[in-house]
């Protein structure tokens, strides 16, 4: 049913000769392996996308990938930066053609499951990939080289969000968590529809504040243990 390289599964869904038309956020649905339905949701931003899988009842986690991603007429072509089921695809390249009904549903040439557009980007305001480039600790606040291996990336759609701590060098996959977002009055919340480390936070909603400064996002509040938080993203180019 998955494609060997299981990132390209993310595309699975697209097609159209304008690689604008992708921006923002997909899903679709099949049956696992154990029979169970799984939900899929693929994110695309400019130049990035992630690709998540888990159980559309109990929302454990089953597997993401992703990386880069261009299109060039009806082939897509795409480099893996993390891969939770297959890491030695890290750093390797596929194409695939892909094919768009026009409106709002796409896919892999020769695939059965269509995906169904979640939004084109909007409507909020951090839609885009961003990396992690400082964390406040013990009143300090320490930068992150965004250009080291060890990266903890966040993609944003206008509605849904993945976030995925990984390692380019080593091909290691750290974790992953998702689900939907809204940015209303500078507060950011965040709907937890699966998480790798601790399914037992699926269904938590849980509100930072947040401010868009000198084109980086700072992000404040407590985090899923309750523990204060402050971080600075920056956007990829």
């Amino acid at each position: 049913m998955f494609r060997v390289f299981l990132i390209s599964i993310c595309a699975l869904l697209v097609q159209t000769t304008d690689a604008q038309n992708l921006i923002g956020a997909w899903e679709w649905t099949e049956v696992g392996e154990e029979g169970q339905e799984l939900k899929g949701v693929v994110t695309f931003t400019e130049g990035y996308q992630a690709a998540a899988w888990f159980d559309a009842e109990s929302g454990d986690f089953v597997k993401t990938n992703g990386g880069t991603w261009k299109l060039n007429g009806n082939t897509m072509t795409e480099v893996a930066e993390f891969n939770s089921e297959n890491p030695e695809k890290v750093g390797t390249q596929v194409s695939f053609d892909i094919e768009w009904d026009g409106t709002n549903k796409m896919r892999i040439v020769g695939m059965d499951n269509w995906a169904t557009r979640v939004d084109n980007g909007d409507p909020g305001e951090l839609a885009g990939a961003w990396l992690i480039s400082g964390r406040r600790r013990n009143g300090d606040l320490q930068m992150i080289d965004i250009f080291r291996p060890r990266k903890t990336m966040k993609i944003l759609s206008g509605t849904r969000f993945q976030w995925i701590a990984y390692n380019v060098e080593t091909r290691q996959f750290m974790g992953t968590g998702g689900g939907t977002y809204t940015t209303v009055d500078g507060k950011y919340t965040e709907n937890i529809e699966f998480f790798s480390r601790d399914n037992s936070r699926v269904g938590a909603s849980l509100e930072f504040n947040y401010e868009l400064k000198d084109g980086d996002w700072q992000h404040s509040g407590k985090n899923s243990r309750g523990e204060p938080l402050f971080e600075v993203w920056s956007l990829r180019n």
